[in-house]
């Protein structure tokens, strides 16, 4: 059991998205464990926030937790994927053909100063643990100008922190610590500006 909030630096947490990654596409496209929930709405806004990312300006971008590609393949411009699964960074290289993907550390960015001009994160930022939040915006601002968080929208009746039970197609748990956010929050502590506020998803940048 997590006595505090850990994400980036929890070797569980880790290998449960390690071995989630051949499933992890399930919770955008509502397949498997997925089909039952109750999300009105969803697949839509899967699709608007699939726009969104893929109308942002062609940059060198460098996408951490960048998971399966997901996101990351509708990037424009030379684009780096960076995750600590290895299983995770194999998917995401099949989807970036004019890519690149690579296994790192989300906190300590093998990558030079202004090497970038964008970071983008989607459902990372809100994963992370208060020193773990200052470590990434920290190692954002080293190596790009700008920084683009896509997260989770919080809704009515859900705890704004938690801790989740995660269960795999396997049926094996796991816990995993959570935040949700409204729109005007994440741009909030990010320092910066919204630009997209669904019901399911919103997205905040800010530039340095």
């Amino acid at each position: 059991m997590h006595l505090t909030p850990a994400f980036a630096t929890d070797p569980a947490t880790g290998a449960y998205y390690d071995r989630r990654a051949g499933e992890y596409d399930e919770w955008y496209t509502g397949d498997g464990l997925f089909s039952a929930r109750d999300r009105p709405g969803w697949h839509d806004e899967v699709a608007r926030l699939v726009a969104f990312v893929g109308g942002l300006p062609a940059v060198r971008t460098l996408d951490v937790a960048c998971g399966t590609g997901f996101l990351t393949r509708h990037l424009k411009g030379l684009v780096v994927g960076l995750d600590q699964s290895p299983a995770m960074v194999a998917i995401a290289q099949s989807r970036l053909l004019s890519g690149l993907a690579i296994v790192g550390d989300g906190l300590h960015l093998a990558v030079a100063d202004h090497a970038c001009d964008r970071v983008f994160s989607g459902h990372f930022y809100g994963h992370l643990a208060p020193f773990e939040r200052h470590a990434f915006l920290i190692e954002a601002r080293r190596v790009a100008g700008e920084l683009v968080v896509v997260d989770s929208a919080r809704r009515p009746g859900v705890d704004p922190e938690q801790w989740q039970e995660r269960v795999l197609n396997d049926g094996s748990r796991h816990r995993v610590y959570k935040r949700y956010f409204a729109a005007d929050q994440l741009a909030g502590e990010l320092g910066g500006a919204v630009l997209f506020d669904g019901a399911w998803f919103v997205a905040a940048a800010v530039s340095w």
